[in-house]
């Protein structure tokens, strides 16, 4: 027999390290003379989509064509320490360091430009320079380049964000833990086998808070990501260990999902602006993982009447439970 089900999962997670961890970002940009730009991070992409997101806050703020910008990520030789990937915090605390140093190159590059057009208030858009009160004094952002280039400007500017918060009173628990939280929460439907303990998630519905999505197409595609990492961890993944010793010796035998695991998810971005992120961004690494499991063990919960409390809730583990609670045990 079939059984369905559905259950919920949500979460709130606190963003950075926090507790007074020390917890910053370093972003240099490097100005060449044709008007490339030479960005450095010690943040690592590893497909979350950062590198996107710092050229795309590099571009807007300068106003030039991202196809401009070669981003250096993760060279100790070359890039200043910018901390680990970890904590849903790299589009916070990385986003937010380009952003000061892309204001910073700005910043000089505007002196340059007031020089030339005899104007203050400038606009950098499109890869132009011009007044706002007249739109035909302009200059090019390449010729610019070149400009402060022959005037000596500086031509690299690095810049910290701290993201480092207080503690809270050890006291009390109260205080400033994290610089802000994340959200999320989760709906799977499921379907299991009675008699032989198979749990197939038919769907998974997943509502994230990301502050602003900087990248809709990569906010989905990670949040889709934590949703596959999710399923492995509540349905296929385990170590087995055996009188102090690791019996699951290889990588063949750690189950993950595969494509062919993963069901139909359908993704909701919740776009609530936070004031201290990089235009209103929040970071959605963990928030898109954490719902999952609780998600669909509620669901399983609803289908047969029984809680799972061992991970994960493989064939093995949901048959005993069915049959052990069948036979009285």
């Amino acid at each position: 027999m079939k059984k369905r089900g559905v259950g919920y999962g949500s979460m709130f997670y606190g963003l950075g390290y926090g507790f007074s961890r020390t917890d910053i970002a370093s972003a240099t940009l490097a100005l060449n003379q044709d008007g490339s730009i030479i960005a450095r991070s010690g943040e690592v992409e590893y497909g979350q989509g950062s590198d996107t997101v710092f050229c795309q806050i590099i571009a807007e703020e300068l106003g030039v064509d991202y196809i401009a910008i070669k981003l250096i990520t993760a060279d100790t030789d070359v890039t200043p320490d910018s901390g680990p990937t970890s904590a849903s915090r790299l589009t916070f605390v990385g986003g937010n360091a380009f952003i000061k140093v892309s204001r910073s190159l700005k910043k000089l590059l505007h002196g340059v430009a007031e020089e030339i057009l005899g104007e203050n208030d400038l606009v950098f858009r499109e890869g132009m320079v011009f007044s706002r009160s007249d739109p035909e004094k302009s200059i090019s952002f390449k010729k610019l380049a070149g400009e402060a280039y022959a005037r000596g400007v500086p031509a690299v500017v690095t810049e910290w964000y701290n993201n480092t918060t207080h503690d809270v009173d050890p006291e009390t628990g109260q205080g400033d833990a994290y610089a802000t939280y994340c959200w999320a929460t989760q709906m799977a439907e499921v379907e299991v086998d009675t008699e032989t303990g198979k749990v197939e998630v038919l769907r998974i519905v997943a509502v994230t808070d990301v502050g602003k999505a900087l990248n809709p197409l990569n906010c989905e595609a990670q949040i889709e990501g934590g949703v596959a990492q999710g399923l492995g961890y509540a349905l296929e993944e385990e170590i087995k260990e055996e009188g102090g010793y690791v019996k699951t010796e290889t990588l063949g035998e750690y189950m993950i999902p595969t494509s062919l695991d993963v069901p139909p998810i359908e993704v909701h971005l919740l776009e609530v602006a936070e004031p201290k992120g990089p235009y209103g961004a929040k970071g959605v690494g963990e928030p898109a993982l954490i719902p999952t499991p609780p998600a669909v063990l509620n669901a399983v919960r609803d289908a047969l009447g029984l809680r799972i409390h061992k991970l994960p809730a493989n064939l093995e583990n949901v048959y005993q439970l069915i049959h052990g609670e069948e036979a009285g045990n």
